[in-house]
């Protein structure tokens, strides 16, 4: 069973007929490789952050891009990648046009693909209290990504042990990203902290509903 909220993101696989430009990108965070443009896709591999990618293709109006990462070929969350521009590090969301990275339009089987998966969220994913890619491209901009808490063995050891219903949202699972008050978190017991599995990830929260590890 899955667990939805209301609302539906544009999302989907897509299909290309001309040449793809290539554009090298750096991510500012551990970020999920999916084999769909959209936060239900099977994660495919997870690229380090500061590690490179070559961007293919991105979702026209949307915040996916199709990337290279040590040969392996997924999608990516383009509010974390950043790219060189003018010899200035500038976000990958929102500049396709300015970068000459090629865009495309959504394929509805893949869009299809994803909508049977489960749910997606009202609200975006986002950091911390800030919402909306927009946002979170902002923050990547100027290095605000935050890194991951030091949780304690045994708390993990309890998420992955006792799995809830997955929950999707828009966005991407990273820590320091905020979660959507629509979300309800399950209690570690004789802990502080809190835990979703969240977008296809165990992920544990703290007292102000911010990611604080990614369980992978």
């Amino acid at each position: 069973m899955y667990t939805k909220i209301a609302g539906l993101s544009a999302a989907a696989a897509l299909t290309a007929t001309s040449a793809l430009a290539l554009t090298d990108a750096t991510a500012t965070t551990d970020l999920n490789l999916r084999d769909l443009p959209d936060p239900r896709g099977e994660i495919l591999d997870v690229i380090p952050g500061e590690a490179m990618v070559s961007v293919q293709q991105c979702v026209e109006g949307g915040a996916w891009c199709k990337v290279d990462y040590d040969g392996t070929v997924g999608w990516a969350y383009s509010p974390y990648l950043t790219a060189s521009l003018e010899s200035e590090p500038t976000v990958v969301y929102q500049n396709f046009n300015r970068l000459d990275v090629e865009t495309v339009d959504v394929n509805e089987d893949d869009r299809e693909r994803a909508a049977a998966i489960g749910g997606l969220g009202a609200g975006a994913l986002a950091m911390s209290a800030v919402g909306g890619p927009a946002a979170v491209a902002g923050a990547a901009a100027v290095g605000a990504i935050a890194g991951a808490e030091s949780v304690p063995e045994e708390t993990m050891t309890y998420v992955t042990a006792n799995p809830v219903d997955p929950v999707y949202v828009d966005g991407e699972v990273v820590v320091g990203a905020g979660i959507p008050q629509q979300v309800e978190l399950t209690a570690v017991p004789d802990s502080d902290y809190r835990y979703v599995y969240l977008n296809g990830n165990p992920v544990v929260v703290d007292a102000d509903r911010n990611i604080v590890r990614v369980i992978r």
